[in-house]
């Protein structure tokens, strides 16, 4: 087996192409769009370049044919955040060898290693963790856009080399059609109608003060979870940019409490339903593929992330801002399902959300560490 890093034209090409190898016969599978690979491994598009690196690598057989790949990254701002100074590892595809995948495995710990590393979460993203983050254990279907797919047999790799659950990551199906339960109805229409309660969707022609907004809310929902990084202005203007292309503005809701922002909710239309047919590619043609499908519409949303401020987290603005969601939705006639990912496990209070509006269960991913030498962590 050959190990080549990933430095020019040729090997970024095949990079991709891996992919493309390990799913051919997977009707479930949906090629990401090579341009959003490759943006997330570009400083002039991925500002986590600007405290961060990262590097990638492709395997061949001894026929020269391609059968691996693996990227490693190190997020400078949260890799020291740990007990042990912590990189990364994504967008690993194998064909189902051990051999094979351990190769990979090694290659990404032993660069991490030189550059002062002791642990390597994956599969995670060199970016933000609302896309191309987790290890899919259960719920093999088609994947919302963003979401992680992988064959059943990556597990094995990852627990045979080593790597350990740090947290598991829920994805529940909501159905636009199906009524919310009485009590979680009676609450949301309640808080609704409280004086000094405000709902509004976003406005794209006011999309400085919604990124303003959305970063206070979130920076304040978010801090006392542990190795919590605020989110930075740039990273989500470029977030937000990046929607733009399939961006509803009523299916993005924001709360607010005597004008102070207090929650929020980000759904987008599911792009993977719209690019499946692409298969990868956003040439001419792609582009052309794309607007058909777009204006065709699509059957499932995605909700990408939300958040509450702490001090208001038990006023019930989330589910009054479901209903708000709820009346847009219904109005279209369109959507069949929402689909609400991802939550971790170790947030009782999304999990309890879910479970009050009688979302059911869709996705398991995990977030997995292996520590490289366990015998130096203190006890």
């Amino acid at each position: 087996m050959t190990l080549t890093e990933v430095k020019d034209k040729t090997t970024k090409k095949q990079f991709l192409d891996v992919a493309r190898i390990v799913y051919k016969d997977d009707e479930n599978w949906v090629c990401p769009l090579d341009n959003d690979i490759e943006a997330v491994f570009d400083p002039q598009k991925n500002n986590f370049h600007q405290f961060g690196t990262c590097t990638r690598w492709i395997l061949k057989n001894d026929k020269g044919q391609l059968i691996g790949r693996i990227a490693a990254f190190i997020n400078n701002k949260k890799a020291y955040t740990f007990e042990q100074p912590t990189g990364g590892i994504g967008f690993f595809e194998s064909i189902d060898c051990e051999k094979a995948a351990f190769l990979l495995f090694d290659t990404a710990k032993e660069w991490l290693k030189e550059r002062g590393m002791e642990a390597m979460d994956g599969p995670i993203n060199f970016g933000e963790n609302d896309t191309f983050w987790g290890l899919l254990s259960e719920g093999f279907s088609q994947p919302s856009y963003g979401m992680n797919y992988h064959p059943p047999y990556y597990k094995k790799f990852f627990d045979d080399y080593g790597f350990k659950v740090m947290y598991e990551q829920i994805t529940n199906h909501l159905y636009p059609h199906v009524p919310f339960p009485d009590r979680f109805e009676k609450i949301a229409k309640w808080v609704a109608q409280k004086p000094g309660y405000e709902f509004k969707h976003l406005k794209a022609s006011d999309i400085e003060t919604f990124a303003a907004d959305f970063i206070e809310i979130y920076n304040d929902a978010w801090k006392d979870f542990k190795n919590f990084v605020p989110i930075t202005h740039s990273t989500i203007l470029e977030s937000f940019n990046k929607m733009k292309a399939i961006m509803d503005e009523k299916l993005i809701w924001f709360a607010y409490v005597n004008g102070e922002p207090g929650s929020f909710i980000v759904v987008l239309p599911d792009a993977n339903q719209m690019i499946k047919p692409l298969k990868g590619k956003l040439n001419l043609i792609g582009k052309l593929k794309f607007l058909y499908y777009r204006w065709k519409g699509v059957k499932r949303m995605r909700a990408v992330v939300m958040g509450t401020k702490q001090h208001l987290q038990n006023h019930g603005l989330e589910s009054a801002i479901f209903t708000k969601l709820k009346e847009y939705v219904l109005s279209l006639n369109q959507y069949e399902v929402l689909e609400l990912s991802w939550v971790g496990d170790f947030n009782d209070k999304m999990m309890a959300l879910h479970r009050s509006m009688g979302a059911t269960f869709a996705h398991r991913h995990l977030t997995m560490r292996y520590i490289f030498m366990p015998e130096t962590v203190k006890p």
